[in-house]
């Protein structure tokens, strides 16, 4: 039976994949308590242990402002054990799949960033992360980094759909940010991709970067009043009344953002014969299914 090691088990990504995994054998689902991404030598000691087949790394360090002033934390999760896992990965024969952001790139583009195109972080996260992509394909064998953006789902506690419902029961008013455009993604949506691409790829000998986000696109806005929208339709509790768009000048933030981040996913819906879902359905789905809970 194969073997899975899922890290990052207990976060967005992670949860959601403890689930959709289960089809494609047997899952040792790790977090932070039981596998340290800052100790190289706990990350080596508990892979030779463990001796699996394929390793999903979902872990990361994702406080995006934090990082400008955590950058020895966030790199040494982000940058330094992605290219540990990718080293003790080959040693044992291991596929690894890695999860990255759209972050790598720096948004000056105006047409959705294609796997190729050239990466130039403007923060010390997309930094990080870049820093582990380039680990990787260093240091692997049979791999793939998954690019996505903006994810949220119903078990994160800090992003940012969760945060809209909670502010939009405090607050009749909010100002959000008009001026940064990406695609919302479902962090279950991209749990169900990695576990169909695990799959379809020919693990023998893949070494390759892909991209996935939902379809469509978005600014922070756009998601706020789409959530507010769905959630009022589906009977949650909000006082917000009304949302207004502000530019990112008007909101300074410790790390600077690519005012565009979209990802293309024609690569990935070309393996997976279909495209991703659209942003606004999973948001509903998601939604839904935080409400029924």
């Amino acid at each position: 039976m194969t073997k899975i090691l899922l890290t990052g088990s207990d976060g967005q990504v992670g949860q959601d994949l403890q689930q959709t995994l289960i089809p494609l054998g047997e899952i040792v689902a790790t977090n932070r308590q039981q596998l340290d991404l800052t100790s190289p030598n706990n990350i080596r000691q508990v892979i030779q242990e463990i001796q699996p087949d394929i390793i999903v790394n979902s872990a990361a360090y994702t406080a995006v402002d934090k990082a400008e002033s955590e950058a020895d934390l966030a790199f040494a999760v982000n940058g330094i054990a992605p290219a540990i896992i990718a080293e003790e990965a080959k040693k044992i024969g291991a596929f690894l799949l890695h999860i990255s952001t759209d972050y790598v790139f720096d948004g000056t583009k105006n047409t959705p960033y294609l796997e190729t195109d050239k990466t130039h972080p403007i923060g010390v996260y997309g930094q990080t992360k870049l820093a582990g992509e380039q680990g990787i394909e260093k240091n692997g064998d049979r791999y793939v980094i998954l690019r996505t953006a903006w994810v949220y789902g119903t078990e994160g506690k800090g992003n940012f759909v969760k945060t809209m419902l909670r502010l939009g029961k405090e607050k009749e008013q909010l100002g959000i940010v008009s001026d940064q455009v990406g695609s919302p993604t479902w962090s279950y949506d991209i749990a169900n991709t990695i576990t169909q691409m695990l799959t379809q790829l020919n693990l023998a000998q893949t070494r390759e970067i892909y991209h996935f986000t939902n379809s469509g696109v978005a600014s922070w806005y756009d998601l706020a009043v789409a959530t507010f929208a769905e959630a009022k339709n589906m009977g949650y509790p909000l006082k917000i009344k009304q949302v207004n768009p502000i530019t990112t000048e008007d909101y300074p933030t410790p790390a600077k953002r690519p005012h565009y981040s979209v990802l293309s996913g024609k690569k990935t819906a070309k393996l997976l014969g279909k495209n991703a879902p659209y942003w606004r359905d999973s948001l509903k789905e998601m939604l839904t299914k935080l409400y029924k809970n």
